[in-house]
């Protein structure tokens, strides 16, 4: 027992219990985190996962690498999901048409079967976000509050994205889209894997109803157009005045020059 006590006072016993405490802790946020927002998809079958296998093989492989382990010229796509997935490849944002500040979209190159099988085999080699359900895409159901989705878009969404969805520019390059016409399965796509230079807002972020309800926001004024006439770019007040100072002093002085014309 003595020689039991004096173990439980060396003076590494403080750092190893440090050390078990962080181990478990990082095990217990890992499971959650997994349990939370990382859900491989279940509804897949072997042969969708061994025929996407091929399709990157072919088409991604050059970039991320076999096993998509990622190389000098692309990252590591394990753990990314089946999301993210379904989000590049069906926005024709990949394969990547050009090296730059940002991958542009394009038109899609596959078919939806060859995505779903492409998002399966990266879904099956790391758990990450999975393609949403439908019922998570509903925006007309009971409970669902466009409202409340544009003071969460106007808290976490429009500083890039502008205030009307009409998407800005960024730093080096780089541009938040315009979100018009996007379909609800990528908008939420969008949210939950962080594209390009795009935060990721997970469930603990945003809520799933959350999420709904933005994206229901974003159909409501997709739907309203611009009833006051054009948009100018959606930028406000100061393009606004802008092409009234422009547009207004211009009148005046062709006004003028026309009427010294007449007197002359």
């Amino acid at each position: 027992m003595k020689a039991l006590s004096q173990r439980r006072r060396h003076p590494l016993a403080a750092i190893a219990l440090l050390l078990m405490g962080l181990l478990l802790t990082g095990g217990i946020y890992a499971v959650a985190s997994d349990a939370n927002e990382a859900k491989a998809q279940t509804t897949v079958s072997a042969t969708d996962i061994e025929e996407g296998e091929k399709l990157f093989v072919a088409n991604c492989a050059t970039c991320h690498g076999m096993g998509a382990a990622g190389t000098e010229d692309g990252p590591s796509l394990v753990g990314v999901g089946a999301a993210s997935v379904d989000f590049q490849v069906g926005t024709g944002r990949m394969p990547l048409q050009m090296q730059g500040p940002q991958a542009l979209q394009k038109p899609v190159q596959f078919t939806d079967e060859q995505i779903q099988q492409m998002a399966a085999y990266v879904a099956s080699l790391g758990a990450g976000p999975a393609i949403p359900d439908e019922e998570l895409l509903d925006t007309s159901g009971e409970g669902v509050d466009p409202a409340a989705g544009g003071e969460l878009f106007r808290v976490n969404c429009a500083m890039c994205h502008n205030a009307a969805a009409a998407g800005g520019a960024l730093t080096r390059g780089k541009f938040a889209p315009g979100l018009d016409g996007v379909s609800e399965k990528h908008i939420y796509e969008a949210m939950v894997t962080g594209p390009q230079n795009m935060p990721v807002f997970s469930d603990a972020n945003i809520t799933p109803e959350d999420k709904q309800d933005i994206i229901a926001f974003l159909k409501v004024i997709e739907e309203q157009g611009s009833p006051g006439g054009a948009d100018l770019g959606s930028l406000g007040p100061v393009s606004e005045g802008l092409f009234i100072w422009v547009a207004g002093l211009g009148v005046i002085i062709a006004f003028t020059v026309w009427l010294t014309s007449r007197s002359s």
